[in-house]
């Protein structure tokens, strides 16, 4: 009774999370009001009109990301098995009308990983399998674009329609004239980039979240992305462990907090100001708040991260945040503000470190170069600006 109790929960954790984040992706982020194909209006809740083109684009998008992360999760929980590892089935987290209506899914090992064998296998299967079904579904959204027409159905979007009404195309991505200030943004990474130029009708970035299953896609390379990082206990950080060992992951993990915190930084010191004007007025109180929060942020992460010489490793990263507002417009490419409580959860929930293994036997032949590949795939998937407003 308790097992059948238990898969009645992970059943209905993932019906939930499917429909939170398919009507939390309809509602935020598609947003057709004028359809491309109209659809029948089902009924109205307040403004918005249910009609079946939406809810299309809703489980669409709702279905294409659950399958990713259910992918995912199983290739994790199949490793666990073929080890003889006890481990859960996947518990998915839904969020309604929080983000993208999810924050994941995650399977729980009940036991502790007896070899670096293990520990690599766990850590690389996972990656892969989500990788794999990602790519199938960004070039399925690819290879199904509709002509850029579509985005006639979406408010808000004049300079883009007057455009595409007279060139019957999308802009360039650099010309910015035609994206409206404040309008979201994602990030371009490699993959996505090198996948663009082999089909017609790509939508630009900023606004690729209106495609329901190209969006999907994008959001599952931003997770393979961040579950990939060379850092504590992420999947990366268990693969570079394995790969190699534990001086070299304490070293590899640490230059990439670097990486991240300056960027976060130099975002914090563009982005903040900004933010403040909607509570602050004074210029010079805005600056001495945004350097007072920067510093009391830097501090508690570098004293957990580098020891005995996180003073250094601040002022250095200071020292980068500091030109960007001296020069503008020179690190824009870099400083991204949203990795503040990424950086937040890296250190103080999931750890820079790894722990220790019982058995350390070194990775060797075909489990190496998986291993490589899999780190490959997290720059295929990487961008250093995820999601932003312009």
């Amino acid at each position: 009774m308790r097992t059948y109790k238990r898969y009645l929960l992970h059943a209905g954790l993932f019906i939930v999370t499917l429909v939170s984040t398919s009507l939390t992706g309809a509602i935020l982020f598609i947003g057709r009001s004028l359809a491309w194909e109209a659809g029948d209006t089902l009924f109205y809740l307040g403004d918005i009109a249910f009609t079946t083109t939406f809810f299309a684009d809703a489980f669409t998008f709702g279905g294409g990301l659950i399958t990713f992360l259910t992918v995912h999760e199983f290739g994790h929980y199949i490793a666990a098995r073929l080890h003889g590892i006890n481990s859960s089935l996947p518990y998915f987290i839904p969020a309604p009308m929080v983000g993208i209506g999810t924050l994941g899914a995650v399977i729980n090992i009940r036991q502790p990983l007896p070899h670096l064998t293990s520990l690599f296998d766990l850590g690389v299967s996972g990656p892969i399998a989500g990788f794999v079904i990602v790519l199938v579904i960004l070039i399925w959204a690819m290879a199904s674009l509709p002509p850029p027409e579509y985005m006639f159905g979406v408010a808000g979007h004049e300079a883009l329609i007057e455009h595409i009404q007279a060139t019957g195309r999308f802009p360039d991505p650099s010309n910015s004239n035609i994206q409206a200030e404040g309008r979201l943004n994602l990030g371009v990474t490699p993959l996505y980039w090198m996948l663009s130029k082999l089909f017609p009708n790509v939508p630009p970035l900023y606004e690729m979240y209106h495609y329901p299953l190209l969006f999907a896609a994008w959001l599952g390379l931003l997770f393979t992305a961040l579950n990939l990082m060379p850092i504590g206990q992420l999947d990366g950080g268990h693969i570079t462990y394995a790969l190699f060992g534990p001086v070299w992951h304490v070293r590899i993990s640490r230059v990439f907090i670097f990486v991240m915190l300056s960027s976060m930084a130099t975002g914090c010191a563009v982005t903040l100001p900004y933010l403040l004007t909607i509570i602050i007025e004074q210029e010079l109180i805005r600056a001495i708040v945004t350097w007072v929060v920067l510093v009391a942020v830097l501090t508690l992460c570098t004293r957990k991260t580098f020891r005995n010489h996180w003073w250094r490793v601040m002022l250095v990263i200071l020292g980068i945040a500091s030109f960007a507002t001296v020069f503008p417009g020179t690190l824009d490419w870099f400083g991204y503000f949203g990795w503040l409580p990424w950086c937040l959860i890296l250190v103080f929930l999931l750890k820079i470190d790894h722990p220790p293994v019982p058995v350390f036997r070194p990775i060797q032949g075909r489990r190496r170069l998986i291993g490589y590949l899999t780190l490959a795939i997290f720059v295929l998937c990487f961008s250093i600006k995820p999601i932003y407003s312009v």
